[in-house]
């Protein structure tokens, strides 16, 4: 069966997602901006209501490209922080040099995080960590994070060496359109990278998804999961739609 996940840019739009029959959503602030860090409440919020939603939490300090300065990437590790604490079940993070290269220092920094959070876990699962009562280190019960690398891949110039760089660096998916301004205007790009991450990384198709084209989306690239906002605008503002998830996960799943 195909995943769904679903963009959401306010808590509004989160109960559209879950009425549509979303199980997966990627949460972030001001999708008019492409989208942004969002506050922790609506992390947090998000958990409390639906208890078994999959949270996954955008972490980009600002609007604009995904070159990052030094006092930037202490914001966003302390975002990191920040959203594991309140409850994140992924992260999803991207950071590139000036030339259009993956920023490998940077993501390292930002991967540790998770990675550090997710060994803690472990501990606690497996009962050999004796602090598991602290809870600004331990939010909640024990589970993996997971790491998305974001669309930032659509800029990079040499994206199949991107993806190998991302591989090592851990990360369990790449939100990608396949460096075109849709999914479905990158098939072609979405499937050699499906094709060479050879089962090592997910490739999330992203940008455009409809429910018209969806299936053909992930029947052409052989991708098992999807990205997309489902959304319309309203006074304004960028608001997921529950009929057009319903509509998605109807053409996916049947």
């Amino acid at each position: 069966m195909a995943l769904l996940e679903v963009c959401c840019g306010n808590p509004e739009s989160v109960d559209a997602a879950v009425l549509g029959g979303a199980r997966r959503i990627e949460l972030c602030a001001d999708l008019e901006a492409d989208g942004l860090t969002p506050p922790t409440a609506w992390i947090r919020d998000a958990k409390s209501r639906y208890p078994s939603l999959t949270v996954h939490v955008l972490i980009r300090p600002r609007a604009g490209d995904f070159v990052y300065s030094p006092a930037e990437a202490d914001a966003m590790a302390a975002q990191v922080e920040e959203a594991l604490e309140a409850g994140a079940d992924g992260i999803v993070i991207g950071a590139l040099t000036p030339e259009g290269d993956v920023d490998v220092p940077l993501m390292e920094r930002l991967v540790s995080l998770v990675e550090s959070y997710n060994l803690a876990a472990e501990l606690v699962q497996s009962d050999l960590c004796h602090a598991a009562n602290d809870s600004h280190f331990f939010p909640g019960p024990s589970r993996r994070v997971s790491m998305t690398f974001h669309r930032a891949f659509d800029r990079c110039r040499r994206p199949f060496e991107a993806l190998e760089q991302i591989i090592a660096l851990g990360c369990d998916r790449i939100l990608t359109s396949g460096h075109a301004a849709t999914a479905e205007a990158g098939v072609a790009t979405l499937r050699e990278l499906q094709r060479r991450a050879d089962g090592r990384i997910g490739i999330l198709p992203g940008s455009g998804v409809t429910p018209d084209n969806a299936a053909r989306i992930l029947a052409t690239t052989g991708c098992t999961e999807i990205h997309a906002s489902a959304s319309v605008t309203r006074g304004g503002k960028k608001v997921t739609d529950a009929d057009l998830v319903a509509g998605i996960l109807s053409a996916i799943n049947g």
